[in-house]
């Protein structure tokens, strides 16, 4: 009988497969060229299915945009999204009234519940340099009770979110980003939205990121809760060990939560996303941008958001972008404006 803690080793795929209580994760790493002045790319789009882009040409994307990369105004129900921005800048609005300018390590947190329009566009400021854009987001399932809770949008700026650094016996250094989930040495996690699965104790919902330098090593500790399950991306680096297993980039590695991991990290720097959660365990039912339980909530998903555009669109612009300056910011739906300190 095998003591591997290692369950399952499969390549990256886009969007990267996930397991409940998590239903999509998407990485976008975007070699965007300077802007043009008006937020979209210096270059030429020849080539390129406008609308709908997700070629990597010359190492970046439109995805839905037209002028300026990102996802215009679209629908959500029944979920949440966890938006990790590690390097350029997001600008959101939404139909509860919010709009922001986030990135740099910040972090945006959506419960999409009964229904939310939202735009996230990718302004490309810088007119004299490129301008790299690199995120996760991470669809997070809601429990049938959530579903149709009210939409609730909050901000992480990147000061705020607990980080931990350790080093081993060379002297080398993991450092983690804790998003969600305690991990012993960090400071205590910031609050997840009130109708999330990650608010409740014992759901054992984490989402951390772990930087190691070439050769580091580190124990990823045990999961707290019954029942959860636990995957690692490793999306940067050359390769790992994983339990003691090689392991070659990229790959999604689902390992045994209720034991402590060993990593030691491949001859470059090398960086893992961690995703764990006690699953819901409830029927998934999903259209596009709609997950539910059953079908017939699908189709009457699909029925109020004829029928009320889930509040509406407040802008005139499909795909709203928050001027030229670089400074982050939220607007909240009472009006509420917060910077980070």
């Amino acid at each position: 009988m095998s003591t591997s803690p290692v369950l399952n080793i499969q390549p990256l795929g886009f969007p990267w497969a996930t397991v409940d209580p998590f239903l999509f994760c998407a990485y976008h790493e975007d070699a965007y060229p300077a802007g043009n002045g008006q937020f979209g790319p210096k270059a030429s789009l020849a080539g390129r299915n406008i609308g709908s882009d997700f070629s990597r040409q010359d190492g970046w994307s439109m995805y839905h945009g037209e002028a300026v990369p990102g996802f215009p105004a679209h629908p959500h129900r029944g979920f949440e999204t966890v938006t990790i921005v590690r390097r350029g800048l997001i600008d959101h609005a939404d139909s509860l009234g919010a709009t922001a300018r986030f990135g740099e390590g910040d972090v945006q947190w959506v419960t999409a519940g009964e229904g939310i329009v939202h735009s996230e566009m990718f302004p490309l400021l810088r007119e004299d340099e490129a301008n790299p854009a690199e995120l996760f987001q991470i669809w997070l399932n809601l429990p049938a009770k959530s579903k149709l809770v009210q939409p609730h949008f909050t901000m992480f700026w990147a000061q705020q979110v607990p980080k931990l650094r350790a080093k081993d016996e060379a002297g080398r250094e993991t450092a983690v980003t804790v998003i969600a989930g305690a991990l012993a040495g960090a400071d205590a996690p910031l609050a997840p939205p009130p109708e999330s699965w990650a608010a409740r104790a014992d759901s054992d919902v984490a989402i951390w990121t772990v930087r190691m330098q070439a050769g580091a090593k580190w124990t990823l500790p045990a999961a707290q809760g019954k029942g959860t399950r636990r995957t690692l991306y490793l999306f940067k680096g050359s390769s790992a060990r994983v339990g003691g297993e090689p392991v070659t980039a990229p790959a999604a590695i689902e390992v045994r939560a209720d034991s402590a991991v060993d990593l030691v990290a491949g001859d470059s720097e090398t960086e893992f996303l961690v995703l764990q959660g006690r699953p819901i365990a409830e029927p998934v039912a999903q259209y596009g941008p709609f997950v539910m339980n059953t079908q017939a909530e699908i189709m009457q998903a699909m029925q109020d958001y004829r029928r009320t555009q889930f509040g509406g669109w407040r802008w005139d612009d499909p795909a709203p972008v928050h001027g030229g300056e670089p400074k982050r910011f939220a607007r909240y739906p009472d009006g509420r404006v917060e910077t980070p300190a």
